[in-house]
This record gives C-alpha cells, sequence and structure tokens, in this order.
C-alpha cells in the first residue's frame, strides 16, 4: 500500500477528534476523503502530512512512520491544504523555484522540473507573472504545482475547487484525474459530484470514527434503495405508507410524501393502490435513484 493510515487517535482537550481510524489507498487510485464538517479529515490529513502527531496509532508512506521518521514521509508527500498558502508577491517561476530549494532541489534538476509543471498544471500563459494577478483558478493551479515540485509518490488536497467557477471546476477535475495515474492521491472534499466523476475508493468518516470504507461502485451497489416522491391534491396520512418504507413528509411541497424503498417496483403499484383506496388525487409520482450524496446522508445521519 502507498498510504496506511493505521488506528489514528487524536484528542484535543476533552475531546476526541480521531477514535481509531484506519484506511488505505493505492498507487494509480484517486481516494474521496468525505464526511461532514468537524468530523475529522482536516486531522487526519494533518497528521498524514506530519503537521500534526496523533495521541496514537500510525501513518505509512511506502512503508516509512510519519512518526519514526517524519522528515523522510515528508518527501514521499505533497500537500495541498484548503487555504492555499502561497506568496503573492512572489512570480510563479520564482515561488516554485524557492519551493523546490525548501526540498533541496538545485540547478538542473529543478530547472526541469519547474518547466515539467507549467504546462502540466497548464500555466504556460500565467507563467511570467505575479501570483497576486492570478485568478484563484490559476492559484489553485500553482498550489498543485507546489504540491508537485519534489515529485511526490503521495498527494493530499484538501478542497482544491473551492470558490472555482464551473469552468474552472472542469479543468481542475481533469488535471487531478491525470496527475493520478502515476500517484496515491486523496482528495478531500464536500462536493459529491466532483467525487463521482473522479474518484475510485470513498472513505467517509463521521464523529472521528470511520462509518464507510469501499470502491465507490460498490459503495453505490450496495446501496440498491431508491425513493418515490408522491404529491397529492389532499393531505394524506403518513401511517398508510409507513409498511413500504421509511416515509417522510417532502421538502418544498405541502402534500408531497418521500418513501424510502428496497423494492420499487413492488412500492409503487402499492403506493398507487393506497391512493385509489384513500380517494386520494395524484398530481405525481416519481422515483428517485439513490446517489452518492443520498448515500452520505444515510451513512453519516446513522449515529
Amino acid at each position: 500500500m502507498s498510504l496506511e493510515v493505521i488506528d489514528l487517535t487524536k484528542i484535543y482537550g476533552k475531546q476526541k477528534a480521531l477514535d481509531r481510524v484506519s484506511f488505505t489507498a493505492e498507487k494509480g487510485q484517486v481516494l474521496g476523503f468525505l464526511g461532514p464538517n468537524g468530523a475529522g479529515k482536516s486531522t487526519t490529513m494533518k497528521i498524514a502530512t506530519g503537521f500534526l502527531m496523533p495521541n496514537d496509532g500510525d501513518v505509512r508512506i511506502n512503508g516509512i512512520s510519519v512518526l519514526d521518521k517524519p522528515k523522510g514521509v515528508s518527501k514521499l508527500v505533497g500537500y495541498l491544504p484548503e487555504h492555499n498558502p502561497l506568496y503573492l508577491d512572489m512570480y510563479v517561476r520564482e515561488f516554485l523555484n524557492f519551493v523546490g530549494g525548501i526540498y533541496g532541489m538545485r540547478g538542473d534538476l529543478l530547472k526541469n522540473r519547474i518547466e515539467e509543471l507549467i504546462p502540466l498544471c497548464g500555466l504556460e500563459r500565467e507563467a511570467h507573472k505575479k501570483i497576486s494577478q492570478l485568478s484563484k483558478g490559476y492559484r489553485q493551479r500553482v498550489g498543485l504545482a507546489k504540491a508537485l515540485i519534489h515529485d511526490p509518490e503521495v498527494i493530499i488536497l484538501d478542497e482544491p475547487t473551492t470558490g472555482l467557477d464551473p469552468n474552472q471546476l472542469v479543468e481542475i477535475r481533469k488535471l487531478i484525474k491525470d496527475i493520478s495515474q502515476n500517484k496515491t492521491l486523496i482528495l478531500s472534499t464536500h462536493i459529491m459530484q466532483e467525487v463521482e466523476a473522479i474518484c475510485d475508493k470513498v472513505v467517509i468518516i463521521n464523529q472521528g470514527q470511520i462509518v464507510a470504507a469501499d470502491l465507490l461502485k460498490n459503495l453505490k451497489a450496495e446501496s440498491r434503495t431508491s425513493t418515490i416522491l408522491i404529491e397529492l391534491e389532499e393531505k394524506p396520512s403518513l401511517e398508510w405508507f409507513e409498511a413500504l418504507g421509511e416515509t417522510t413528509w417532502m421538502e418544498g411541497k405541502e402534500f408531497g410524501i418521500a418513501i424510502t424503498v428496497n423494492d420499487s417496483s413492488s412500492a409503487r403499484k402499492q403506493a398507487l393502490q393506497i391512493i385509489q383506496d384513500k380517494n386520494l388525487t395524484l398530481i405525481s409520482i416519481q422515483q428517485q435513484e439513490h446517489n452518492l450524496e443520498s448515500i452520505f446522508h444515510q451513512i453519516t445521519q446513522k449515529k
């Protein structure tokens, strides 16, 4: 495994931010690391990059412990935090040269690496500018180049597309996918469409504990439930439909109900029969398949 997170525990005062968190990520794989605000995502990533020490547990990059050899691990990890730290008064090439120097890169090695990264990150037309002159999207590209400058084995990106417009989103997602082909890439985001577009594996953390960890296709296959949305002219009783599945009122509809079911075909027929037996007037009936967003909501609301 390129990255192993092993029984991480982190305590702040009386609060246990991480409670025996474990998961793995492999080379050539994009792992989506998801969770509600305050779930422990950033704490986990800071420990994995050596910025923070755990109370217990370990993180290993290519078998090397971040606790035993933090400097050695730092050379194997590229990190783009949520608030992209850049020196705005520096020019793009100047900044990358500065960051490369921190990693001990010098001479032609550093120069050639910068010239590789500029087209890879789509910075050709912006490389002569000061970072302060760049748009949010291009600053994120510079941040990615910074994370990649030392050619790390593992790349950790925390909310890399926050604040980008739709065109910038598409470009950054493609860039992330291209980069991940020969790397282990961890992507933390609240945008579920982003995860579905580029991630192979999903790890979901909630209240400091891992509540799901699997390939995205497996996670979606396991959630075979769907939701039937029914809008009526008269107000029904939820009790009439509760035998079909979990029944709630629909948001934004005065006389609408939502029924989460396992067998949608049978449930639709039964729902229509109930509507007929109760002499209700049907306005619409729709079926909503569960996507990653609904799976995430379902999993993180269990506790």
